[in-house]
Formats: C-alpha cells, sequence, structure tokens
C-alpha cells in the first residue's frame, strides 16, 4: 500500500489471493476502477472495499446450492467511458467516486500534470483535463493556455474550485519556514512536484519573481507526483517543506502557511461520441447533492462550481 491512501496491482493480488494479471483483467474490463499516477497504476480503499462487498454477494452461504453465473456477464460500454487526466486533486477523486457510485458512466483518471493532461485532451487521446496552471505574464489561469492550443476543437472550460497553494510543514513548523527566501536556507529540504504539474508551474514562478535560482534549493530535483506524496515526506521526515495544497497538509496532521488562491478547472473536448457522456457529467457536477459530497474538504472554494468560463463552437 502506498502511504497508507491506496493500493497497488500486487497489493490487491495478495489481498484477493489472485495472480496480478488478474487484477490488470479486472481493471481493463471496467470491473475494478483505478487511475495512475505517473505510469503507476493505483486503486483507491473505497473501490477495493466496494469490490470486495460485490464479490462477497456472489459467495454461497452455508447449506446452500450454488447459484450459476450468467453466461455472459454485462460490461461496461466502452461509450460510457470518459477518460480523464491532468492533475491530481482531491475534488477529482471524490468527483470519480460519485460518478461511479450514481452513473454508469466510467470515469478513468490518470495523474499526469496539468501540462500534459491538456496535450492529451488536445491530441484526442482524453476527453477532460483537470488543470491548473498560471500565466506568468497574465496571471491568469488555464484559460490563455487553452486559447493558444484549441482553435478548431470545441472545448469548454468549467470551473471546479479554487484551492490554497502554499508551503507544507511539520507540526509547529520547527524550521520557521514562512516565505520563499527560506527555501534557500542550507538547513531546509524541499520536496517538489513532477515537470509540468500546475504546482511546479506556480512554484517556479515564484522563484523566478523573486530572482532564486533552482540550484539555490536543497531537494529542487527531489519530485513527487501527487500532493499527499508530497506531505508524506513531511510528515516522515524526508523533507522540510513542500509546496502544495491545503487539504493534503490537513489529512496528515501538518501545518499549512498559504501562500496564494489558484483557480482549479476541468476542460471538456466534445466529440459526436461522448457528447451524451460529458453533458451527463456536467450537469452533476452542477447538481446540489455534489456539491454537498465536497464541501466540508478543506481548502477549497466552491463558488461558481460547475459555470462555464469560455468555450469554444
Amino acid at each position: 500500500m502506498i502511504n497508507d491512501t491506496t493500493y497497488t496491482p500486487d497489493d490487491i493480488a495478495k489481498m484477493f489471493k489472485i495472480s496480478k494479471h488478474t487484477v490488470y483483467e479486472l481493471i481493463k474490463r471496467g470491473e475494478l476502477n483505478a487511475f495512475k499516477v505517473g505510469n503507476k497504476m493505483r486503486v483507491n480503499p473505497e473501490e477495493v472495499e466496494r469490490y470486495k462487498n460485490r464479490t462477497q454477494a456472489y459467495q454461497t452461504k452455508p447449506n446452500q446450492p450454488v447459484a450459476s453465473k450468467p453466461s455472459n456477464p454485462i460490461k461496461p460500454s466502452l461509450s460510457s467511458t470518459v477518460r480523464l487526466t491532468g492533475s491530481h486533486d482531491f475534488l477529482v477523486e471524490q468527483l470519480t467516486k460519485y460518478v461511479s457510485q450514481h452513473t454508469d458512466i466510467q470515469l478513468q483518471p490518470t495523474y499526469i500534470g496539468s501540462l500534459e493532461g491538456l496535450m492529451m485532451v488536445y491530441r484526442g487521446s482524453a476527453d477532460v483535463a483537470a488543470v491548473h496552471l498560471l500565466d506568468p505574464t497574465s496571471k491568469e489561469y488555464n484559460i490563455p493556455f487553452i486559447k493558444q492550443l484549441f482553435v478548431h476543437e470545441r472545448i469548454s472550460v468549467i470551473s471546479l474550485a479554487s484551492r490554497e497553494q502554499g508551503f507544507i510543514v511539520a507540526k509547529g513548523n520547527p524550521k520557521k519556514i514562512t516565505c520563499f527566501g527560506d527555501l534557500t536556507r542550507k538547513d531546509v529540504v524541499l520536496v517538489n512536484r513532477q515537470k509540468g504539474s500546475g504546482t511546479r508551474f506556480l512554484l517556479d514562478a515564484y522563484l523566478a519573481e523573486q530572482e532564486i535560482k533552482p540550484n539555490d534549493v536543497m531537494g529542487y530535483e527531489n519530485e513527487e507526483w501527487n500532493h499527499l506524496g508530497t506531505a508524506s515526506h513531511i510528515s516522515r521526515g524526508s523533507a522540510d517543506v513542500g509546496f502544495g495544497i491545503r487539504s493534503a497538509a490537513v489529512q496528515l496532521g501538518l501545518d499549512f502557511i498559504p501562500v496564494t488562491e489558484e483557480q482549479f478547472d476541468l476542460v471538456f473536448r466534445w466529440t459526436s461520441e461522448n457528447e451524451e457522456e460529458l453533458s451527463r457529467l456536467h450537469d452533476l457536477i452542477c447538481s446540489d447533492e455534489f456539491k454537498s459530497t465536497i464541501a466540508k474538504i478543506p481548502g477549497y472554494k466552491l463558488k461558481g462550481l460547475g459555470e462555464i468560463k469560455y468555450k469554444t463552437n
């Protein structure tokens, strides 16, 4: 298990006493929902529990005859699969769970960073990108990048939330880290995010603004692929500070020094094949019920949730 929050295919194979190949087949058939962090497959504990409960439903009770299984079990329709890529975020995780619980849509996330996620949508390799990219010139999020890329494609930019970004530090902030200048101290070790992530973009913009060179920051080259992974380094003492979101700090009982609020959006690329699914997904995001499921997650403001901020015809 990774950081006590997700399972690998190896973990699941040991848990259910099946082969790793079988686990990948379950994921491929849509019977076990998984997501990628970089090039590594992960499964949430809630999804493992859901699969376990469903499996137990087929097990026979003592002294009862074995029920025959249907010869042609229903499999998820490929037309109901929505490929989501881009930045890792806890709201996106909640959205993925909510969609699987309330619809027949298979929302398949791959967390590879905002920039690469946007490029995958541009190339037609994904339907939705989760992004938070700051344009250093205009100080505007996401729209400047989208306008440069999408000219002939039909896209919509859906507002998800604004969220707090800042310094994640150990409880009590023992190194007294309060500003970017502190990152150049010899007694401070940073854990960074991977290249192409929106958080890495934001950190680099602040460092450049204050004329701090990456070589002056210990640990700048140490990369993590999601916010919880970043926070875990702080929790176990392998780094002193990370730049990330408040929610990750809260989950691991760490301190958080806010720096800015950023805009987190979803970019829909509409096609004739996914139009029905994306319309249903947008309606779900706008629903009061979905909003109530994410309202208590710390570090987010949901004003404008579901609003279309920009679109092309």
